[in-house]
């Protein structure tokens, strides 16, 4: 897209081009290279050991960037990918064609992801499913008045038939989580609970875990408020705890328990239409040399790692997960899907291995989505996918000293609000200084000490709270002494271990054998990623 198509609203082509199923006109955005997405589908497992899929993958995400302009998202699908596959298509058509404008504040930032991204978008799916629904009120208005539903299947199975292909139509639903990234400041905004956090590194080299996101389920209690104003029965919601076909109070699309929400016993009290797509909305935080990198993703993956592990700092836990990685892998799509494999792993273990309790927890995972957006924390090797997360194609590359232990240490900060800095430094987004980091002198040892803190925030008629994530005390760091070293007649430092046995050995091997010693010694995930059997291999 041209700067002119930004700046003088939508394109009728790309509007056009968003008509076809078989054309996805965000091809035509360029993706934000600066982030990496690891996936997973869901899978029941077997005592044997073996796994299969329940259904068709329906976690769907971006990461598009233009101009000073960087957007993500991660949407988790219930009942079939029609909703999710339509939010990922229109929110960027409704955040990247123009009508976001240079001079804007925080709060029409915040509008526009609102009204425009959630609201509008929302509103835009129930229209493409005009014909849908006049055709399943045509098939009810045909079965006469009062008919019990063994009545009508024994008598009209044709129309009951239809009746139930249509409704699998029309109940898909999603959860949304999207980051925008605009003139240098993060805003974020979500339904459901995909979740979204940011990593900041203070002065002393702790990386902070602070939520973005809220959760809208039944368990929170700031939903179950709002449930009972609108006239529900909180008791038998938190006894089924589900709201229709999903546990989320909020979401895109799911008609049967927005328009259609009278047909449904547990929801037909309501006053009003009690599952909303109105998001949580949050934002104007300043991106500087503190933030270290972004975490976007599905519920399938904390709650896969909170079932194995009861973990009560999960978010802090893959922070931890994702910050290993990174001093492991050399893009950010291989940080991601490493960190994918890893809770994979821990989670298909614990059924084959762990207690009757834990075991039973752990039968099957949904399917799983993460998203990792860099700003200052560096590749444990440098190569061209390091180089563009760390800093600006225009600048030159800041000096870097890689770690080649653990991470950074990692607490959770409580919220977006409490976290915020403002500077004037505009150019935070493309070009961040990289924190300087310094050689590991000490052994790599690893001590977890979990914090527990709760701030709420008020957002509408709702209090909303952030968990903490935990704290990692890791190792404290030491500046090396300058010393004089000797030089050989060559130039050469000494070497300090004599390593003519070695060399020695090397040269008896076969010339295979040094392959494979060498393939041996190449850097390797601490995780290798396991198979998994789709429907196809049943």
């Amino acid at each position: 897209m041209s700067n002119s198509q930004m700046s003088n609203g939508p394109d009728s082509r790309f509007r056009n081009r968003m008509q076809d199923p078989t054309l996805s006109w965000t091809d035509d955005l360029p993706v934000c290279h600066f982030s990496g997405v690891g996936l997973s589908t869901n899978q029941i497992y077997r005592e044997d050991g073996n796994r299969r899929e329940a259904h068709e993958n329906e976690d769907r995400n971006f990461h598009f960037r233009h101009d000073n302009c960087f957007l993500y998202g991660v949407f988790d699908g219930h009942n079939g990918t029609r909703v999710a596959d339509f939010a990922a298509q229109r929110m960027p058509a409704e955040l990247l064609l123009g009508q976001l404008q240079p001079n804007f504040t925080d709060e029409e930032v915040k509008e526009a992801l609102r009204q425009q991204a959630f609201i509008g978008v929302e509103k835009g799916y129930f229209e493409s499913m005009d014909a849908l629904l006049a055709e399943r009120t045509t098939c009810q208005d045909r079965l006469p008045e009062g008919i019990s539903q063994y009545e009508a299947f024994q008598k009209y199975p044709d129309i009951i038939n239809k009746l139930e292909e249509l409704d699998r139509e029309i109940s898909g639903g999603t959860t949304a989580t999207v980051v925008l990234i605009y003139n240098s400041k993060l805003y974020v905004a979500n339904v459901g609970d995909t979740r979204a956090f940011l990593c900041k590194t203070d002065p002393e080299g702790v990386l902070r875990v602070i939520q973005l996101s809220y959760d809208h389920t039944i368990a929170d209690l700031g939903e179950q408020t709002r449930l009972q104003q609108v006239g529900l029965d909180i008791t038998k919601l938190k006894l089924w705890r589900r709201v229709g076909n999903s546990d989320c109070t909020r979401c895109i699309g799911d008609y049967h328990v927005k328009g259609g929400y009278k047909d449904i016993d547990v929801l037909r009290p309501a006053k009003v239409e009690p599952v909303i797509a109105d998001p949580y909305v949050d934002g104007g935080l300043l991106i500087d040399t503190t933030c270290a990198f972004l975490v976007i993703m599905s519920d399938g993956l904390y709650q896969a790692l909170t079932d194995a592990t009861a973990t009560e700092t999960v978010n802090g836990d893959i922070a931890k997960m994702v910050a290993q990685e990174f001093g492991q892998q050399t893009t950010l799509t291989g940080v991601a899907q490493a960190v994918v494999d890893r809770v994979v792993r821990i989670h298909h273990d614990t059924f084959m291995t762990d207690n009757t309790e834990r075991k039973a927890l752990c039968e099957k995972r949904d399917d799983i989505t993460l998203l990792v957006r860099n700003f200052n924390y560096p590749l444990s090797v440098q190569s061209p996918s390091s180089n563009r997360s760390i800093h600006s194609p225009s600048q030159p590359p800041h000096h870097i000293t890689h770690i080649t232990g653990f991470p950074a240490n990692v607490y959770n900060s409580p919220s977006l609000d409490s976290g915020r800095q403002r500077t004037s430094d505009s150019s935070a987004t493309d070009s961040p200084k990289t924190p300087t980091n310094y050689l590991l002198t000490g052994p790599n040892l690893l001590e977890t000490v979990e914090t527990n803190s709760t701030e709420s925030r008020t957002n509408c008629s709702s209090t909303y709270s952030t968990s903490s994530s935990g704290e990692m005390q890791l190792f404290s760091r030491r500046t090396t002494q300058n010393t004089d070293l000797e030089l050989d007649a060559e130039g050469k430092v000494k070497a300090y271990v004599d390593f003519s046995e070695w060399y020695t050995a090397i040269e008896k091997l076969s010339e295979d054998q040094k392959e494979n010693l060498f393939k041996e010694l190449l850097p390797k995930s601490v995780y290798d990623p396991i198979q998994e059997e789709t429907l196809g291999d049943m």
